[in-house]
């Protein structure tokens, strides 16, 4: 007659061991994929910020407009400044106005056009912004950071057509006049993407006379 024999102990340390091992590829195998998903959603939120960031200049530069700022309650008849140590920015910088402000059916006290300005800080692209073309005197701009781990800014201007030769004199590292550039070329540096470089047209000379609004 056959009895039933139960496990050794040897086979039961062997059983532990192999269930151990399972266990630990399992975990390795959901930790490494927790860890990717973890990454392409960080990536791809820092992808989404870009997009908008450039959204923002797009529509700010294709809306620019030929109009002139007060400058601490003193006339100017500067319409778009751009280069470096503008608006205090550790790289490049531009201040201009725009067009195009939505205030539907002119409920807000205020225009149409919005003085802004693009500026590097402390690794962040920032946005500025003023509710009014003519501030009084001490007013400080709204903010909005738009992209952070930025390493630098970078702005060229074109005052003739532009063609695929960044390295020709069609493009001047600075720009302040009394009328609008052709275009702004913008090269973003970040952590994330590398330098990425947009080209901008505006309206540029020969376009519309000057805003007094």
């Amino acid at each position: 007659m056959m009895t039933n024999r139960g496990f050794t102990l040897i086979e039961i340390l062997l059983a532990m061991a192999i269930f151990s091992l399972i266990g630990l590829a399992s975990y390795s195998v959901l930790s490494t994929v927790l860890d990717s998903d973890r990454l392409s959603s960080e990536q791809f939120e820092a992808f989404e910020k870009l997009q908008r960031t450039m959204l923002y200049l797009e529509r700010d530069l294709l809306q620019a407009v030929p109009r002139s700022v007060r400058i601490e309650g003193q006339g100017n008849d500067i319409v778009f400044s751009g280069g470096e140590d503008q608006l205090q920015s550790d790289a490049d910088g531009m201040a201009f106005v725009r067009g195009g402000w939505h205030n539907p059916q002119l409920m807000l006290p205020r225009s149409r056009l919005q003085a802004v300005g693009y500026r590097l800080r402390d690794g962040k692209l920032e946005r500025l912004h003023h509710n009014y073309p003519d501030n009084v005197i001490g007013h400080e701009p709204e903010i909005r950071v738009l992209l952070e781990r930025v390493e630098d800014l970078q702005l060229q201007f074109a005052t003739a057509p532009i063609n695929n030769d960044r390295d020709s004199n069609t493009w001047s590292n600075s720009y302040t006049a009394t009328e609008l550039p052709m275009a702004v070329a913008v090269e973003l540096t970040t952590e994330d993407f590398g330098m990425i470089r947009r080209e901008f047209l505006l309206t540029g000379k020969g376009g519309t006379n000057a805003i007094t609004q």
